[in-house]
């Protein structure tokens, strides 16, 4: 790992944390300072990156600095019991160019995936998703991309890589390793309806804010699914976060965020998680900072509960249901550590071996019992044809 990259985090953080209590968390991790250096990395599970770039985020200035705020808030939280070992590694600066800061981005994040370390990625713009993706590419594997975000951010290809137009590089550019994009928590008036149409002619996955909030146990499933898990901070509400050029009066509520965060970290496929758009100078009474914070929490509380039934260990571990249909059979399995359903793709395609197993729910079963085809099911065979 090329620790030149990194910048410690800064003293008045440290100075913050030293006058909270020996039991909140940020005396359980072990943080990259100007006095101790980078922490090693042996037994390290979880890793906090922060990102000082922000020149591609479209009408956000200053997003990428100011980081320091959301660290206070996250180090005076108290840990749950959590087994996890954590390290803070402190900041990529900015390099001469935007491409630079990617550049080092997907080869530091490159270096802790190959560690098994899941990074935890704060600051920066939307747009450091791409980053992140290109980290994925020295694993030699297909991808699986999760965005909360009100918009898609297809933008267009000739726009190059920013905030709202990243998508369109993941999806055109060489080396293609993206199997699946699912984007949560879209609103329809901020998408033209090209790009509404162009998801589905895709085969990708959206879901809309309204049909999310009403039942928000509905993206575990999809969540489940996910190796990058990506957050604008733009998809919640102005009111619960208004540190964010781009804030909206709809989006989802604090609480959303959280329950989302937790169902990222106990999925046994996600190894990135980033929240992004974080502007510090419109931060009202730290109320967007604490909410990240929050956020990030709940996903390393959730990577502490995983069960790790996923992908298959012993087939004893689970039930097997078979529902014949007129042209198909599909075989669905029912983990009996978690409870939690998966349906069966059978092909020889060896690339595509890991999407297998398609993350799904009871109700899914009951559906292809009603001989109705499971909407995902059907898109991930498209997919592999």
């Amino acid at each position: 790992m090329n620790i030149d990259y990194l910048c410690p985090i800064d003293d008045t953080v440290i100075a913050h944390l030293m006058v909270q209590s020996e039991q909140t968390l940020g005396y359980q991790i072990s943080i990259h300072s100007t006095q101790n250096g980078v922490p090693d990395l042996e037994g390290i599970q979880i890793a906090i990156l922060g990102v000082n770039e922000g020149r591609n985020s479209i009408d956000n200035e200053d997003t990428g600095q100011g980081i320091s705020e959301i660290r206070k808030q996250l180090y005076k939280l108290f840990p749950g019991s959590w087994v996890s070992k954590i390290a803070d590694l402190g900041n990529i600066q900015q390099g001469n160019t935007v491409e630079d800061t990617y550049f080092a981005v997907s080869d530091l994040l490159s270096s802790l995936l190959k560690k098994n370390i899941i990074p935890i990625i704060i600051g920066g713009g939307h747009d450091l998703t791409y980053a992140n993706y290109r980290a994925y590419d020295s694993l030699e594997q297909t991808v699986n991309i999760v965005s909360i975000d009100n918009k898609f951010d297809f933008g267009s290809i000739q726009d190059g890589v920013t905030s709202q137009s990243y998508l369109s590089s993941i999806v055109m550019e060489k080396p293609n390793n993206l199997f699946n994009f699912s984007n949560i928590g879209y609103q329809t008036f901020f998408n033209p309806q090209e790009e509404i149409d162009l998801i589905s002619d895709l085969f990708f996955d959206a879901y809309r804010l309204g049909e999310v909030v009403n039942k928000i146990e509905i993206v575990e499933p999809i969540l489940r699914d996910a190796d990058i898990v990506s957050i604008d901070i733009s998809a919640v509400r102005n009111s619960e976060a208004p540190a964010n050029n781009n804030a909206t009066p709809n989006g989802f509520y604090g609480e959303d965020l959280c329950k989302i965060a937790r169902y990222a970290g106990i999925s046994d496929k996600v190894t990135s998680f980033g929240i992004y758009e974080f502007n510090y100078k419109l931060d009202n009474k730290t109320q967007t900072s604490q909410l990240i914070a929050q956020a990030i929490w709940y996903f390393i509380e959730g990577v502490n509960c995983r069960t790790n039934d996923y992908p298959f260990g012993t087939r004893e571990q689970y039930q097997k249901f078979i529902v014949p249909l007129e042209d198909e059979v599909l075989n669905f399995y029912k983990s009996n550590k978690s409870g939690r359903w998966w349906m069966e793709l059978n092909f020889d395609n060896n690339k595509y071996r890991r999407h297998s197993l398609i993350p799904c729910t009871y109700q899914d079963y009951l559906n292809a019992n009603e001989k109705e085809i499971p909407d995902r099911w059907y898109k991930t065979l498209k997919k592999i044809i």
